[in-house]
């Protein structure tokens, strides 16, 4: 079972290979009501449209979401996924802050994923997703990567075009590449065989705790099945922090960080896998990755956009001592200078 990469402070992990869907969001806000707009006889005739208040564009997509985290604590993660010709903005504040874009797919033909959105007074909403470029996913051969930047420590495979998540899960098990089965956003479409396929042989399996049912339940699987296909089983539980679970073992429950002001929960999860896989790389215990995940979580959830935060590394040691302590904060010191 592959579990972590032991290094050093002064050695190098092997490379981080975040592949998953790579998206810009286009956020409105309508002051009134959808509702007051709606006729429910007429509903088979709709066509309505709202003036809003506001529209804010945010950086999206979970491979650059867990690519920006890693690279804010000191790593330098590859973005594997698919874009379009209109990456350009988004790639140079990807290389800026220290992600690895080189092996980026850029379409011929289609733009960069897109989610639009617009949302009432009452947070009702009306969206559409555009998966564009993101359905070329399935071009990407991992090999020449690998070539490129040396063998992996791991391959995640996000959320993204089921039919590239599948090449990517197959290539790895071919090649012997360790790989993390992250489907989140898509094991509310795909079938049962596809997340059968995607799950088997996974060094770590990363859920939310909705997402574990939803996975047994799809699956057929019992939750000690699922185990048993899999090294490690890492499951957020929101408020109450973290569970990891692996055959033979007992569980690693950690709480949530300490003194969190929520302010917008999107890309919380995405934010985690960072943390969760920078600590891994370090070589320090679960109870420690999951706590750098908790904390690196927690800047995400007081920030609106998903790669808005900024922090020191001095700060982030700061605020994970304030969580977990002296003890567990002198074990990341040497790795955050």
């Amino acid at each position: 079972m592959f579990c972590g990469v032991p290094t050093t402070a002064d050695q190098a992990p092997g490379s981080l290979l975040i592949a998953g869907s790579i998206a810009t969001d286009h956020l409105m806000s309508f002051a009134g009501r959808f509702e007051d707009s709606l006729v429910v006889e007429q509903l088979h005739k709709l066509s309505v449209s709202f003036l809003v208040d506001d529209l804010e564009i945010r950086r999206g997509g979970v491979a650059p979401n867990m690519c920006f985290g890693l690279a804010a604590l000191g790593l330098r993660p590859v973005l594997v996924g698919s874009a379009g010709e209109d990456f350009a903005d988004y790639r140079s504040w990807l290389e800026r802050h220290g992600v690895d874009c080189a092996s980026v797919h850029i379409s011929d033909s289609k733009h960069t994923a897109r989610f639009v959105c617009t949302t009432d007074s009452t947070m009702a909403q009306f969206a559409s997703f555009y998966p564009g470029a993101m359905s070329e996913a399935r071009l990407i051969e991992l090999a020449p990567i690998v070539q490129r930047v040396g063998a992996p420590a791991y391959v995640l495979i996000g959320a993204d075009d089921p039919d590239g998540m599948l090449r990517h899960t197959e290539e790895c098990r071919q090649r012997g590449y360790p790989f993390i089965a992250d489907p989140s956003q898509q094991l509310a479409f795909g079938e049962g065989s596809l997340i059968r396929q995607l799950i088997e042989g996974a060094a770590i399996l990363f859920s939310n705790e909705y997402e574990s049912h939803m996975i047994e339940q799809k699956t057929g699987w019992s939750a000690e099945e699922v185990l048993s296909r899999v090294g490690i089983q890492v499951t957020t539980l929101g408020a109450d922090g973290v569970r990891i679970r692996r055959t033979g073992h007992e569980d690693v429950v950690v709480p949530a960080a300490k003194d969190v002001e929520a302010v917008e929960p999107t890309g919380v999860g995405d934010a985690f896998r960072s943390g969760y896989l920078a600590a891994t790389a370090w070589g320090l215990s679960l109870e420690r990755a999951a706590q750098v995940g908790c904390v690196l979580a927690a800047y995400v959830v007081e920030t609106v956009g998903t790669q808005e935060y900024t922090f020191t590394h001095q700060q982030f040691l700061g605020r994970f001592e304030a969580s977990y302590g002296a003890e567990a904060a002198s074990e990341l010191r040497p790795f955050l200078v």
